[in-house]
């Protein structure tokens, strides 16, 4: 009771902010390759100039920053199908292993040359690699990301989101891709389920194939964020044993309930679940369950954008922006070489 009296405002504040981006972003189709998420942090940063005293909002910004962004993590799961792999067969799955690993070896190398704090390159090297503004809404509590190093590493992704939205359907057609070569182009190359609908959807309009082309893309994406279940899962090991402290047996086991962030083991969970009811369900049963996963993922989408209000009115933009270069090149070359990759590999198998 004492906890909802000090956050119902903050909390409140949030809920005001992520409705205003989704209102804007369903009222504006065009802006769907920026995301609601973006808008939020936008709108949370404006109000973080403008709201000079923000004691009163601080238990509430807090709470939806850290706690709402887990439960969003977990509702996430219901939108995962394990099962998905088998949709695409093996041919892309070695195209979206190798953009995955090449994002992370350079996400290392950058942040070694340009001595990026090390929670930022973790968080652009992940979003980078699998799914964007998701990825990154579940790395951050595992390494227990600022508010800052988060709005940064958004910031970062959704620019590149945004600049392969626009190019990648005209460099597809000036590079002679075809149809399944350039869904899985962006499939793999791009970061935020968002921006790859908005260049498989222009793909399609552009050539003509009835969403073919979108629809493949889509799968190829899904798949790719499946990488976030092993990837959080082994930065929270590896957290756990950095902070893990010699103690007694019975300390150790409290201790290390503490560390293991549990919402990752729910949220793995989450999408077994999902994989086992769409498997043996059929019919009416396996569409009622669609609809249940469907509502949970937009569920799951909009405390993302509470989330990220609330990390937008935590961020200082004047700070973000002085210390924005050397982030910025870290995903600038993470999103070269994956499209290089990508590129590349699907040369080698005969796709291009």
């Amino acid at each position: 009771m004492v906890l909802i009296k000090k956050s119902w405002r903050g909390i409140l504040t949030c809920l005001l902010i992520a409705s205003l981006a989704w209102l804007i972003v369903k009222e504006f189709n065009s802006l769907e390759v920026i995301g609601a998420p973006v808008i939020a942090i936008i709108v949370g940063m404006i109000l973080a100039v403008i709201i000079k005293d923000k004691t009163s909002l601080k238990v509430g910004i807090t709470f939806t920053s850290k706690k709402i962004l887990q439960y969003a993590v977990i509702l996430l799961g219901f939108g995962l199908n394990l099962a998905t792999i088998k949709e695409i067969g093996m041919l892309s799955l070695p195209i979206i292993l190798s953009t995955i690993s090449t994002s992370l070896v350079v996400a290392f190398l950058m942040y070694r040359i340009l001595k990026v704090p090390s929670k930022t390159a973790i968080l652009i090297g992940v979003g980078s690699s699998i799914c964007g503004g998701s990825a990154i809404a579940a790395t951050a509590p595992v390494i227990d990301a600022d508010d800052e190093e988060i709005a940064q590493s958004i910031s970062v992704i959704f620019l590149f989101n945004v600049i392969a939205a626009l190019v990648f359907p005209t460099l597809g057609g000036m590079l002679g891709l075809a149809n399944e070569g350039f869904g899985l182009f962006a499939g793999t190359a791009i970061n935020d389920t968002s921006s790859v609908t908005a260049a498989a959807s222009t793909w399609d309009t552009l050539h003509g194939t009835n969403g073919s082309v979108l629809e493949y893309a889509t799968i190829v994406k899904l798949t790719r964020t499946l990488a976030i279940i092993p990837i959080t899962l082994i930065l929270a090991f590896i957290k756990m044993r950095k902070d893990k402290t010699k103690s007694t047996e019975e300390s150790s086991k409290v201790r290390l309930k503490s560390l293991f962030p549990m919402f990752i083991l729910y949220f793995v969970l989450a999408s077994v679940i999902t994989t086992m009811i769409t498997t043996v369900c059929s019919g009416s049963t396996l569409n009622t369950a669609n609809m249940l996963f469907s509502s949970l993922k937009q569920i799951s989408k909009f405390f993302i954008v509470m989330a990220m209000g609330a990390i937008g009115l935590n961020t200082d933009i004047v700070k973000l922006v002085k210390t924005g270069g050397k982030p910025l090149l870290l995903g600038f070359t993470c999103w070269v070489a994956i499209a290089t990759i990508s590129l590349l590999l699907q040369y080698a198998i005969g796709l291009w």
